[in-house]
């Protein structure tokens, strides 16, 4: 059973950074698709960003130019660095992990994750 765990979450002005980080509970190889999704109390299920298990990155056209997505495979942790944050970037952020994905279908899907964690809220004021 894989576990994942979110921190780096916190409130900052807009224009501001955070460094969300991810912490798999073991090795997750390069059979997984890993990504960063955002919840908020109008949609359930976002997508952020992605990296498939053949190493591609796919992200929201909202976040494009400002967030970047990376894999620490010596730390066994999925990294989201957000810079220029905006108000609307406002949510809850977590990650999870699918083996062997279709990544199209595991950034837009809507199928319950083989695995997620409980997220780490973002807030962002003007």
């Amino acid at each position: 059973q894989v576990q994942l765990k979110e921190s780096g979450g916190g409130s900052v002005q807009t224009g501001g950074s955070l460094r969300l980080s991810c912490a798999a509970s073991e090795y997750m190889d390069s059979t997984w698709c890993m990504g960063w999704f955002r919840r908020t109390p109008e949609k359930e299920r976002e997508g952020v960003a992605v990296i498939g298990n053949d190493g591609s990155t796919r992200f929201a056209d909202s976040v494009k130019g400002r967030f970047t997505i990376s894999k620490n495979n010596a730390k066994n942790t999925l990294e989201l660095q957000m810079n220029s944050l905006k108000p609307q970037d406002t949510a809850t952020y977590f990650c999870a992990a699918e083996q062997n994905c279709i990544v199209s279908v595991f950034f837009d899907g809507t199928a319950d994750f083989g695995y997620s964690g409980q997220g780490t809220q973002v807030t962002v004021s003007s």
